[in-house]
């Protein structure tokens, strides 16, 4: 098992690649330790070209001398492999981002491939786009599928009746799934005016933003937002140049 004294753990991250953010999110959940190696993603290093040949993308996950690529692969990875509290931060010793039930994994499993492909996937167009308009169309489609995902986190939590959380009380997998998108969704508010959970339409979404932002983990990971807000004008920026061409 990893994450001890005597194992080699590694991440080649981005600090502004929300698909980073959740994995180092539960390194930390988990307790572990491991060394973090930002990569220049214009200078792209030989080490993540030789990890990752096929996307040659962040994040990566080394473990003695093994790369496991794709989020929420490594998530996955981590939750079978790494041993809870072996670097001594984890918030318990029997620490799980999945849940034992199979069908609370699965419908773990769903509501994670909602984020990335219903909500994340138009997302990452906005961000990539040319122009205003073609933002604003792929960020209409975000906004679209959010009560979708309002809608999920009532099932897993009751109505809230079980915690503000996907994962009950405490995160789980869907939790760190979405926390990597957390700096996004307050930078949205700075950049286009618009807030994606909002406690008039989205009240569990907007209550679970509040509660993951005290998260211990959030506090340390988390990049801020300002920063974030910088990063988004900048490729907005530069998409625009791109487009004007």
């Amino acid at each position: 098992m990893a994450g001890g004294g005597g194992e080699e753990v590694k991440l080649l991250g981005h600090w502004g690649s929300p698909y980073v953010i959740r994995v180092r999110l539960a390194l930390y959940l988990k307790g572990a330790r491991y060394e973090y190696v930002e990569e220049d993603l214009r200078n792209k290093s030989d080490l993540l070209l030789r990890c990752n040949p096929v996307h040659q993308s962040v994040p990566v996950l080394i473990h003695n001398g093994r790369s496991v690529c794709e989020s929420q692969v490594i998530l996955q990875y981590i939750d079978e492999v790494i041993v809870s509290g072996s670097g001594g931060g984890a918030t318990s010793s029997a620490f799980s981002l999945l849940p034992a039930d199979p069908h609370e994994r699965a419908v773990a499993r769903f509501w994670a491939a909602y984020v990335d492909d219903v909500i994340g996937a138009p997302w990452e167009k906005a961000f990539r786009a040319g122009t205003e308009q073609e933002r604003a169309e792929w960020m209409g489609k975000v906004a679209v599928a959010v009560p979708g995902l309002e809608r999920g986190l009532r099932e897993c939590t009751d109505g809230g009746r079980k915690g503000c959380f996907f994962g009950g009380a405490g995160v789980g997998f869907v939790d760190v799934v979405l926390g990597g998108v957390v700096p996004y969704v307050h930078a949205n508010v700075a950049v286009s005016g618009e807030r994606l959970f909002d406690a008039d339409k989205t009240p569990l979404l907007a209550a679970w933003l509040e509660r993951f932002g005290e998260l211990d983990a959030a506090r340390a990971l988390l990049p801020d937002v300002d920063r974030v807000v910088g990063y988004v004008r900048m490729i907005h920026a530069k998409n625009a140049a791109k487009g004007a061409e």
